[in-house]
């Protein structure tokens, strides 16, 4: 679809495409991107041997990676896996996990970074910044390097290895701030404006929603064009929840679904500014000092905060506060139950709908997708931890081997 500009979420106002960028000049509210209907139809979707995100171009406003892109061309078309032992287990009808895990740099935030690239690009932008705990600046610096593009990523300084190394092996220019997440996002705005770069910020950039929304189109065509009754998603700045919503709201007002799933945010407790919000029934998010392992939905003041809890609110959806006991377990029990490998922050949306099912709150007959963000891979020393002890070596005997197998069959 051509690009035709922006509408606020807050005032509802009108802007055309040079009229703002970042934010509503109006009230300052988060900002949606427009686009003319394309007259696309869902058959003609089907018709496209492309299997990446691309194949929804004509859903969105900006120009489609092509093979002279390298690996931004292949970002998307993640499997939805199915786990019937799990829902049986869990007392749910049907049961799908959305793999994200798969995606070039093992996170859903390629879906963004290569948007916001393609934007940038368009606007003739050489050189792009953003704030990230780890994988949206990772994301941001293989979709850059594909594309061309300088790219400067400000990480705090407890981000895991994995990552710090995943962004120098990109040639990012990463800079380790002292301080949290919403100190590098400060900072990272404030370079923006002064140095004339463009800013992908997750909950600022109005097209990181225009390439994450591509994952609801995913699931709806994978589920033979239809929306589940509930998506858990896990939250940090609200970002992803909020893309989730939007992507299938569009594709409902184009009537190629016949209902919104409900959705539900998953928030760590050390983490959960937009879940208490949510479950004091509060118009505003107070700001939280962060405490928790799950780094990638960290984020103690949520740009994207007061969308996300509108996304939750309109589809009758809610929200789900989990230990980081809870997402330790969790990384063990989506391991053994689907043979998905999940980052704390991914299997923070399985521990959500482990408790959420103990408790009731999901029905027996509803189908449910759970969003696996990113890969276990990306942390090894939490995997680590929520496994415990390491085996011990033994002799190369096979009386030494029985003895281990009989140990594992007789704990």
């Amino acid at each position: 679809m051509p690009f035709a500009g922006y509408e606020c979420d807050g005032c509802g106002a009108i802007h055309g495409p040079d009229e703002a960028e970042y934010r509503c000049p109006g009230c300052g509210g988060n900002l949606f991107v427009r686009s003319i209907d394309s007259g696309t139809t869902r058959e003609a979707i089907e018709r496209s041997a492309d299997r990446s995100m691309w194949r929804y171009a004509p859903l969105l406003a900006v120009p489609p990676a092509g093979p002279e892109h390298g690996v931004m061309a292949s970002v998307g078309g993640t499997p939805l896996v199915p786990a019937h032992g799990a829902a049986r287990r869990l007392g749910v009808k049907r049961l799908w996990l959305k793999d994200e895990g798969r995606m070039p740099t093992g996170s859903l935030k390629d879906r963004a970074s290569a948007a916001v690239v393609r934007r940038a690009a368009a606007i003739g932008v050489d050189r792009v910044i953003t704030a990230s705990t780890g994988n949206a600046g990772v994301a941001l610096a293989a979709m850059a390097r594909a594309g061309g593009l300088d790219a400067v990523i400000l990480v705090p300084a407890s981000a895991p290895a994995a990552k710090l190394a995943q962004l120098g092996i990109f040639d990012a220019t990463v800079v380790l701030v002292r301080g949290s997440y919403d100190d590098a996002f400060e900072l990272s705005v404030a370079a923006s404006r002064e140095l004339g770069w463009y800013c992908r910020n997750t909950g600022l950039n109005p097209f990181t929603v225009e390439g994450k929304k591509t994952v609801s189109f995913e699931i709806a065509e994978q589920l033979g064009w239809r929306a589940p009754d509930r998506i858990f998603v896990p939250v940090g700045d609200g970002n992803i929840i909020v893309a989730v919503h939007r992507g299938f709201a569009e594709l409902l007002a184009l009537g190629w679904i016949d209902r919104m799933p409900r959705l539900v945010g998953v928030q760590a407790a050390g983490s959960s500014p937009i879940a208490r919000a949510f479950l004091d029934g509060a118009d505003h998010i107070e700001p939280v000092i962060t405490d928790t392992l799950a780094d990638s939905i960290a984020a103690g003041h949520p740009a994207d905060g007061l969308r996300a809890l509108r996304a939750v609110r309109e589809t009758a959806g809610a929200f789900v506060i989990v230990s980081d006991e809870d997402i330790l377990r969790a990384i063990v029990s989506l391991g053994r139950e689907a043979a998905i490998f999940a980052e704390p922050a991914a299997a923070a949306a399985w521990a959500g709908l482990c408790a959420a099912s103990s408790a009731g709150q999901v029905g027996d007959d509803e189908d449910v997708v759970v969003l696996v963000t990113g890969t276990g891979l990306k942390d090894v020393p939490a995997a680590t931890r929520a496994l415990g002890a390491h085996p011990s070596p033994i002799e190369p005997t096979l009386e030494a081997l029985r003895t281990v197998l009989d140990r594992r069959a007789n704990p």
